[in-house]
């Protein structure tokens, strides 16, 4: 289960100030789950754990079996929510090594940046290996995946020719409608759904997030379990009865008073990723129409030796949310040292996680001294189904909060400019006029 921890956050914020909320934070929970409030289309993921396709499910499940069963290397191509949430999944459950600990197939993500040097590098580790890949788009149009499927099919139909390249390339798109999915029909390629009524960032818990999972031989059932029993567990519209809703709460009140940056802790390099697909979550969701907290993320305590300063004594314009794994699956013991020529021998014997805590127990202290508001978000587990609970809990926090903000957290306008900019400027047609304008802007 998902706990929160107010202690650390007692000298910023009064329990007045959490009672005058919580009606506005009840009335945002009920807009959500009546779908009455802005973005209505893209609540399916409020259900999802409950209402999944279970015919879909088990058909992932069979492919991700056969694909592990022909492919030294699994390419996942997507941007933003297409590949972020099965990242983060695969490597807080396995590792950020994953790749190197010998558990097949490799699993790499493409289509995510234009940048050569990453392409080639994927190329080099697909040389002369299975390879099989994953397309992840509900357009099939976004340059950075489109590219990248230009790519890797190439690669695959140059080696086992379109035949065998077509038993390799999986596609994850649209039901019915775009480029992409007319393409996969067109070449017979095996199809998974985006579902309509759900955003990319919301979309880790779907055929996106779920075949890639698969794949890395995760428990795909007990994800969904997890976010099922977050979705029972944070049902109560009363933030004083539902963490999830405290949270959106108290991030609120804290951003009111100046404390526009939220920094994620994390303690692990497993849980980077997370990081990154907790940074989409709320940044994209959230800022908009001038307004939002900016989602900043810290890996502890290695970022301590480099930010840990400007959280100590910089701007008061920040809070933290540290997230913590209460039971450690791996643990080391630290050798003694007779000579003790590190000065550390008061820690022989003593337990690498037991140091770890009491790190962040004691960085957590330095820093509300230091005034910097602190909450504690704690799971029990590094499994499927406590991390499907953490997904959920974020989720709904993220989509309370945004309303709670003023703004429609289930689109993203300002996405697209850049892309308009970037196809004028490519020459694409359509676009002369904007070309010249900008091109006149360059220097």
């Amino acid at each position: 289960m998902v706990r929160l921890c107010k202690d650390y956050i007692r000298p910023f914020v009064g329990e007045d100030e959490l009672n005058n909320i919580a009606p506005m934070v009840s009335a945002a929970f009920n807009l959500l789950h009546e779908r009455s409030g802005p973005g209505a289309d893209y609540l399916g993921w409020i259900d999802l754990p409950v209402n999944f396709d279970r015919d879909e499910l088990e058909r992932i499940k069979s492919t991700a079996g056969k694909i592990r069963s022909m492919c030294d290397v699994f390419v996942i191509i997507g941007i933003g929510g297409s590949y972020l949430g099965s990242r983060a999944v695969i490597e807080f459950i396995k590792s950020e090594m994953y790749n190197r600990l010998g558990d097949s197939p490799e699993i790499y993500f493409a289509g995510n940046n234009i940048s050569p040097v990453a392409m080639a590098n994927i190329l080099r580790l697909c040389r002369g290996r299975r390879v099989c890949i994953n397309v992840i788009s509900k357009s099939g149009t976004t340059t950075e995946p489109a590219i990248a499927f230009r790519v890797f099919r190439e690669l695959l139909e140059e080696t086992w020719g379109e035949e065998g390249a077509r038993e390799r390339i999986f596609v994850t798109t649209d039901r019915n409608e775009g480029n992409l999915r007319k393409f996969a029909e067109q070449k017979g390629y095996t199809t998974f759904t985006i579902p309509a009524d759900i955003g990319g960032r919301y979309s880790v818990l779907s055929p996106v997030g779920l075949l890639p999972i698969a794949v890395a031989g995760l428990d795909i059932d007990e994800l969904i379990a997890g976010a099922a029993q977050a979705r029972l567990a944070f049902s109560d519209p009363d933030p004083a009865k539902n963490d999830s809703l405290c949270y959106a709460a108290l991030r609120n009140i804290l951003y009111r008073k100046g404390r526009v940056t939220e920094i994620l802790v994390v303690y692990e390099q497993y849980m980077q990723m997370l990081c990154e697909w907790y940074k989409q979550l709320f940044g994209e969701s959230e800022g908009k129409d001038g307004k939002g907290i900016y989602p900043s993320s810290v890996i502890y305590t290695t970022d301590l030796h480099s930010l840990g300063q400007y959280i100590q004594d910089g701007m008061r314009n920040q809070f933290e949310t540290v997230l913590w794994v209460k039971e450690p699956d791996v643990d080391l013991a630290i050798p003694d040292d007779p000579g003790n020529i590190d000065g550390l021998g008061f820690l022989s014997g003593r337990s690498l996680a037991y140091v770890n805590q009491m790190a962040m127990k004691g960085t957590l202290l330095a820093h509300v001294d230091g005034g910097v508001p602190n909450l504690v978000i704690e799971i029990d587990k590094r499994d499927e189904r406590s991390l499907g609970g953490l997904i959920y809990f974020f989720e709904l926090a993220c989509g309370v909060s945004g309303y709670l903000l003023g703004v429609n957290p289930f689109d993203q306008p300002g996405v697209e400019k850049y892309k308009k900019n970037m196809f004028a400027l490519l020459g694409k047609p359509g676009f002369e006029s904007r070309k010249k304008e900008l091109e006149g802007r360059i220097r």
